[in-house]
């Protein structure tokens, strides 16, 4: 009853989101809606055997089948309202009005998948972990920054995984890893937990005796086969495979994106520039770097001038070590309650150590941890430095000016109903458990109420006060005290500190999360 009387209410804080992202339509976007507007031109026109080799435009179709035929999906609505929006020659960057209704309304029709996860997740929890958990969702702002003004598809994908976990903290895993397989078949990058649900699956669902615990791996590798037959297998029926792999993988991307993602390899491009900065001045002939950070052929460039070369197997090696005490704790002991910690983890790890991050990626554990961030206080502290830092290191994705009021309003928002909505839980909890104490003493006999006790209010205190003016300084920097002390000098230094600084407060919360695991397992 709980859960069914909660739907309506959450369909009302839906509503209200989706009139913010009708606001937005008219804004920025980047080169993502003509990417995603030729993937439905393509899939439209060309034949599925065609549709990983066509090079009409250079926004070719990189992600795996299921995405394909989703946009294949919507391009059938697509052709109904304008014909040019799924014409492959000469639609190419076609900017008209009906393409931009039509493509953003198709997000914030799709998040309402997003909004199922939500909803399934928090169904029977009480009402103000319940409020909390949608206002940190489905009012998410980098979501909203990156789906509703950027453009992308992330809040649809994201959903796939809240369901995926939802069925796994019930104990329904057979459930919980058929969605996970199909949404790899929708975006490969969530493969990072792949590791992850391998294990607890293992450990969870085919735990009972040999013959027994066999028999449900045979089940779930069965299901696993299936579902990325059905995706893959017409592409291998045209011998398409390794065309669809090369796609998916483009390993000749350079170690990082465009714009540093804030992880651990800006610590390491920064520690070599450093480095050969200080030897040139020594006297020692360093010869500079062949290629950039992000591009070139791996193998066939050399960006690093001091320090050893990164390829994509040393980020894939590293990226498995760190993820190695969380596996080992799911071995151990797989409860379902810790599964949302171990996938965001996971993705945690992928974005610190992985190769060619999006900044964008941060998405992948801030969403997953916004369901965990209401159990504890500790958990709702880290959380809420996690979810600024990483909202702040998107702002570079909308560099035009009409946009930046509505990025600052959108986390300066999300920041206050954050702030005020874990003080009221946490409120609530000490009075909570004073009523208790009393009720227990007074069941003793013992007659006298108790005002001691009762758990300590929320607050991030100065170390993460500090840390937070820190942002203001980097974005003063940014946008007022460059131009005004350096002029048009070293224009990339603004981007890099953003990147440097992030990079801190997500590293921290690396570290915080594997200890938090490590304690609680």
């Amino acid at each position: 009853m709980l859960g069914e009387s909660s739907l309506p209410q959450l369909l009302w804080w839906f509503a209200v989101a989706a009139t913010v992202k009708l606001l937005l339509i008219p804004s920025y976007h980047s080169t993502d809606f003509e990417v995603h507007r030729h993937w439905l031109a393509l899939t439209h026109s060309l034949p599925l055997s065609s549709w990983y080799f066509d090079e009409t435009s250079e926004w070719t179709l990189d992600y795996p089948p299921l995405f394909a035929n989703f946009e294949r999906f919507l391009s059938i609505f697509a052709n109904l309202v304008d014909p040019q929006i799924v014409h492959l020659h000469n639609g190419l960057n076609y900017k008209g009005s009906s393409v931009i209704y039509f493509q953003r309304i198709t997000v914030i029709l799709s998040d309402l998948l997003l909004l199922y996860g939500v909803y399934r997740l928090s169904k029977n929890l009480d009402s103000l972990k319940r409020n909390l958990i949608w206002v940190l969702v489905i009012w998410s702002p980098g979501l909203l920054i990156v789906d509703h003004v950027h453009f992308q598809y992330n809040g649809f994908l994201l959903g796939w995984l809240l369901l995926s976990i939802s069925f796994l903290v019930e104990g329904r895993d057979l459930m919980g890893g058929f969605l996970f397989a199909v949404l790899l078949c929708f975006k490969h990058l969530f493969a990072v937990a792949a590791p992850v649900y391998f294990i607890y699956l293992l450990r969870h669902y085919c735990r009972g005796g040999f013959v027994w615990g066999f028999g449900r791996l045979s089940v779930m590798g069965a299901m696993v086969v299936a579902v990325f037959a059905a995706a893959y297998g017409p592409f291998l029926y045209h011998g398409q495979i390794q065309q669809v792999i090369r796609r998916m993988f483009p390993f000749g991307r350079g170690l990082c994106h465009a714009y540093w993602a804030p992880n651990f390899w800006v610590f390491y491009i920064i520690l070599d520039k450093g480095l050969a900065f200080l030897l040139r001045k020594l006297g020692f002939h360093i010869e500079a770097p062949t290629a950039s950070f992000t591009g070139g052929l791996v193998g066939d460039s050399s960006p690093f001038a001091i320090l050893p070369q990164i390829t994509p197997l040393t980020t894939f090696i590293t990226v498995l070590l760190g993820l190695f005490p969380c596996l080992v704790q799911a071995w151990r002991d797989p409860q379902p309650r810790l599964i949302a910690r171990w996938i965001a983890y996971a993705y945690t790890c992928g974005f610190i150590f992985g190769w060619h991050v999006h900044e964008k990626a941060s998405l992948h554990f801030v969403i997953p941890l916004a369901i965990v961030a209401v159990e504890s206080l500790e958990d709702a502290k880290h959380y809420f430095l996690l979810s600024i830092v990483s909202c702040y290191s998107l702002f570079p994705l909308l560099y035009e000016t009409q946009e930046y009021p509505i990025k600052v309003l959108l986390l300066l928002l999300h920041s206050i109903l954050m702030w005020f909505g874990f003080s009221a839980q946490f409120t609530t909890d000490e009075a909570s458990e004073k009523d208790e104490q009393i009720t227990n003493k007074e069941s003793a006999g013992l007659g006298k109420r108790s005002t001691t006790g009762g758990k300590e209010g929320f607050g991030i205190g100065w170390i993460g006060k500090s840390y937070l003016f820190g942002l203001l300084v980097v974005e003063l920097w940014g946008q007022i005290l460059h131009h005004y002390l350096l002029g048009d000098r070293f224009p990339f230094i603004p981007l890099m500190l953003i990147s440097i600084y992030c990079a801190l407060g997500i590293t921290y919360s690396w570290i915080w999360q594997l200890k938090r695991i490590l304690k609680l397992s």
